[in-house]
C-alpha cells in the first residue's frame, strides 16, 4: 500500500490471486512464461538463474492442471527466484506454504500438467486487468501486486 500510495498512477493487478508460498512479499524484475495446461517452459525457466526475478506464468486462467507444485517451487527458490505469479493454478499448496519463496494463483488443483514443451518464454503476457513486461518490476504483497517500468527500491 505504500509504494501504491507512493505512486499512484502505476498500475496494480485486478485482486484476484491467492497467497500459496511461505513468503507474503517478494519482489523483482519480471520473467514471463505463457503456455496452456503444459509446465516444460516453467520449469526450464525455474532451473535458469533467478536473480531475484519474479517468473509470471500466463495459464490463460486454466484451472484444469497444476502447472507448479513443491519440486519446482524449490527448483526457484535453489535457483534465486523471489516468486511467482500463476494466472492458474498449483499443487502441493501445504508444501508451498512451508518454502521461502512468494507464490500467488488463483487455486489449487491436484491434477499435473502435460509435458510437451508448448508454450513461448519471456513475452508480454496480459491477465488480471494489466500487462507483464519482461525486465519491468514487480511489486507483490498480502494487498496485492504492482508493476513499474522501474526499480522502486
Amino acid at each position: 500500500t505504500d509504494l501504491s500510495d507512493a505512486y499512484p498512477d502505476l498500475p496494480t493487478a485486478d485482486p484476484i490471486f491467492r497467497d500459496f508460498g511461505g513468503t507474503r512479499s517478494f519482489f523483482g524484475q519480471i520473467e514471463t512464461v505463457e503456455t496452456v495446461d503444459d509446465n516444460v517452459l516453467v520449469r526450464r525457466a525455474l532451473e535458469s538463474e533467478g536473480q531475484g526475478r519474479v517468473l509470471v506464468i500466463d495459464n490463460l486462467a486454466s484451472l484444469r492442471t497444476a502447472l507448479v507444485g513443491d519440486i519446482l517451487a524449490q527448483i526457484g527458490i535453489d535457483n534465486g527466484w523471489s516468486g511467482m505469479v500463476i494466472n492458474g493454478c498449483l499443487r502441493d499448496a501445504a508444501e508451498i506454504a512451508a518454502l521461502p519463496i512468494g507464490v500467488k494463483a488463483l487455486a489449487a488443483v491436484p491434477r499435473r500438467s502435460a509435458k510437451n514443451g508448448r508454450g513461448r518464454r519471456s513475452v508480454e503476457v496480459s491477465f488480471a486487468g494489466v500487462t507483464y513486461v519482461p525486465g519491468h518490476w514487480l511489486y507483490a504483497d498480502l494487498d496485492g501486486i504492482l508493476l513499474s517500468p522501474e526499480k522502486l527500491h
